[in-house]
C-alpha cells in the first residue's frame, strides 16, 4: 500500500457526499492516519434532473452511463427505456462538462458544513491531493506550487469559490494578496469556452453568507 503513495492512489469520487469515495485498499491509509479525505464535486439539489441522475453514482459509474447511452439500445429494451437512457446520458455528460473543475457551490457549502473547526484534512480535486484546514469557519488549502517557492508570504489559499479568483494568506492567515487560480493551479481550469452553470454562481452568495453566519455564532 505505502509504495503506491509514490505513484498515486486509485480514487473514485462518489457524488452523494463530500466524504464519499469508492472503497479501495489504498484509501485505508487515511483511516490509519485518522485523516479525513474530502471532495467538493456534488450535484446541486436545486437542479432536480441533474441531481436525480448524478447523486447516487460514482465518477466511474457516471462515465459508464454516458457510454451506454451512446450505444445502440438492446433488443429487449423498450423505446421508453431507451429514450430515458439517452436523456440521462445527456444530463450526465452535461454535468461533467459544466463541473470540469470538480468543485461546485453545493459541494463547497457541504464542505463548509462537514469539515470541523481546526480540522486538518485532505482535499481531493482533479487527481490532486491538497492539505486543507478550517480556521475561523473558512477553508484553506496549503499552497505547494513550486512557482511560489520563493514567496514566503503565500502559505494558504482561501477555498471560497469555483471560478478561479482566490485570496492568499501567510502562515498566520493574514492576507497576502489576490491571484487567479490560473496563475497558481492551471491544471484545474476548465476547457476554453466552458463555464460553470449559471445557478452555480448564485450559490456563491449563500456559501459566503453561511460562513458569516457561523462566525457570528
Amino acid at each position: 500500500m505505502f509504495p503506491k503513495l509514490q505513484t498515486g492512489l486509485d480514487v473514485n469520487v462518489k457524488f452523494s457526499g463530500v466524504r464519499d469515495f469508492e472503497f479501495t485498499q489504498e484509501l485505508i491509509v487515511f483511516d490509519l492516519l485518522n485523516v479525513h479525505l474530502y471532495h467538493g464535486w456534488m450535484a446541486d439539489p436545486q437542479d432536480s434532473e441533474q441531481f436525480r441522475v448524478v447523486r447516487n453514482l460514482s465518477y466511474n459509474q457516471l462515465v459508464e452511463k454516458i457510454i451506454n447511452s451512446q450505444s445502440p439500445p438492446a433488443v429487449s429494451q423498450s423505446p421508453d427505456a431507451a429514450t430515458m437512457a439517452t436523456v440521462d446520458g445527456y444530463v450526465a455528460e452535461n454535468f461533467l462538462r459544466t463541473t470540469a473543475s470538480q468543485l461546485t457551490y453545493h459541494g463547497l457549502s457541504e464542505l463548509s458544513s462537514n469539515v470541523q473547526e481546526n480540522e486538518l484534512c485532505v482535499f481531493f480535486r482533479n487527481n490532486h491531493f491538497s492539505s486543507m484546514y478550517k480556521y475561523k469557519n473558512h477553508l484553506y488549502l496549503l499552497v505547494t506550487d513550486q512557482g511560489y517557492l520563493n514567496e514566503p508570504s503565500i502559505v494558504w489559499e482561501h477555498l471560497s469559490n469555483v471560478e478561479g479568483d482566490t485570496n492568499f494568506f501567510d502562515e498566520e492567515f493574514h492576507s497576502a494578496g489576490r491571484h487567479t487560480e490560473t496563475q497558481l493551479y492551471p491544471h484545474q481550469q476548465t476547457a476554453a469556452g466552458e463555464t460553470v452553470q449559471s445557478h452555480e454562481h448564485e450559490r456563491a452568495a449563500s456559501v459566503e453568507q453561511q460562513q458569516m453566519s457561523q462566525e457570528d455564532q
